[in-house]
């Protein structure tokens, strides 16, 4: 049996940056770090997903989890990511396609409405109107999206929008995350909480591997369980290993620290989404848009978004390959932890492809790769408690949820990392 003062649970953005600001071991379920975070490569017509860029650079990069763009954080936080990996910074291009009208608008649309009809624009501009002096008391997100942007735009967009990106939930989930969609404004140039974002020359894997190598990282050590009265952790390894612990980090997702502690907490437990990440190399098409990623409100194989690696950096591309091809991540959610097999999922890829290309946003592809992501989005329901409870629960019993999906709330890359150096050096181990 192993003694450690301090543990963390997870090689991801979060755990990885605990780690390097505390010493503390890491303890990660998969053979590499980097969670949703990590890029991988692969050639064309291949199955095989490489670890790192070939020597000839003639392969696609992907990313487990679709596009992570790195936004917001302090100055002190994009220092280090600087110095860890050295970035460019881009300015973002965002829109929204109406594929029924053959009609791409810049996002926000509700700063955009001048791409809508005569019609749509007089019924947005009344409702609008209306709104200011009708407001009423809102519970759902539903809701909340009609009381603030009215029903035409809500008709139009968001709420068939929220639909697919929620997996239903939207009717039956609090308002949150408000930033995220901002409320209309007369100003035309990019509002929001992303309009600009880093991203490592590169890869993103770079970042993983500088913060990888700076820690004491242990793979292949999935947690089966954590006995809070012995104060251990016990692996599912293939020598039943255990070790002591006087405190855990836990960067692992809320409801899967309380499953494996054996922690109950007596509410109805907030939900969250799936998604189906689906990584595509392919032959540009004609109409193959220039945006980072466009916002899809219908499609019929029901995806929610589409990105464009390869318009943030060509070096998501082949290299000799560089002027004709595309590379391409779509999200399509599922309510948390409705996983289809493996033949649905082929299924679903292929309807994917065969949209995209009616759109003539493809030719043919190369590359078509998809990765299921248990945990994707957390939600919480009206007038939950869940979450304070679940913390509160697990600190007293000396387990510290820390990061995105351990405190179950919607943050970026830079806020995680941010996350990460706190918990570590409250903990830290390093003499």
């Amino acid at each position: 049996m192993q003694k450690s003062e301090t543990v963390i649970l997870g090689a991801g953005i979060t755990g990885l940056s605990a780690g390097y600001a505390s010493g503390a071991p890491v303890y990660e379920a998969r053979k590499d770090a980097g969670g949703i975070c990590s890029s991988y490569y692969m050639r064309r017509g291949a199955k095989e997903r490489l670890t790192h860029t070939p020597e000839d650079h003639e392969a696609y990069r992907f990313e487990i989890g679709g596009g992570h763009w790195i936004f917001g954080g302090d100055s002190s936080i994009q220092e280090l990511i600087q110095r860890l990996a050295a970035c460019n910074s881009h300015g973002r291009r965002s829109g929204i396609f109406f594929h029924e009208r053959k009609l791409l608008v810049p996002y926000p649309l509700q700063n955009h409405v001048s791409h809508l009809s005569d019609m749509e624009r007089a019924s947005v501009a009344e409702e609008m109107l209306k709104k200011e002096s009708d407001k009423r008391e809102v519970g759902t997100m539903s809701e909340w999206l009609e009381e603030s942007f009215g029903k035409t735009l809500c008709e139009t967009f968001f709420h068939p929008f929220h639909d697919l990106y929620t997996a239903g939930l939207y009717t039956k989930i609090a308002p949150q995350d408000s930033y995220k969609t901002p409320r209309n404004s007369s100003q035309k140039a990019n509002v929001g909480y992303n309009t600009s974002f880093l991203y490592p020359e590169r890869g993103l894997d770079a970042l993983v591997r500088e913060l990888a190598d700076a820690c004491d990282v242990r793979y292949g050590k999935r947690v089966e369980s954590i006995d809070t009265k012995k104060h251990e952790v016990i692996f599912s390894d293939s020598s039943n290993s255990s070790i002591r612990y006087d405190n855990i980090i836990s960067t692992l997702p809320l409801h899967e620290t309380l499953r494996i502690a054996q922690v109950n907490v007596d509410e109805r437990p907030d939900p969250h989404t799936s998604v189906l990440v689906i990584n595509i190399g392919a032959v540009s098409g004609e109409f193959c848009p220039k945006e980072h990623w466009v916002y899809i409100p219908h499609s019929r194989a029901g995806f929610h978004r589409v990105g464009f690696y390869s318009n943030v950096d060509a070096s998501f591309l082949p290299l000799s390959s560089r002027g004709d091809r595309v590379g391409i991540y779509v999200e399509k959610a599922y309510v948390g932890g409705a996983c289809p097999d493996a033949e649905e999922i082929e299924k679903i890829s292929c309807s994917v492809v065969e949209e995209l290309t009616q759109w003539g946003w493809i030719k043919e592809t190369e590359v078509v790769d998809a990765t299921w992501i248990d945990v994707a989005y957390t939600w919480s329901y009206p007038d939950s408690h869940w979450r304070e409870k679940a913390i509160a629960a697990l600190e007293a019993k000396n387990i510290y949820p820390v990061g995105r999906y351990a405190r179950w709330k919607f943050q970026g890359i830079a806020d995680s990392i941010k996350d990460g150096l706190s918990a570590g050096e409250r903990w830290c181990v390093r003499r």
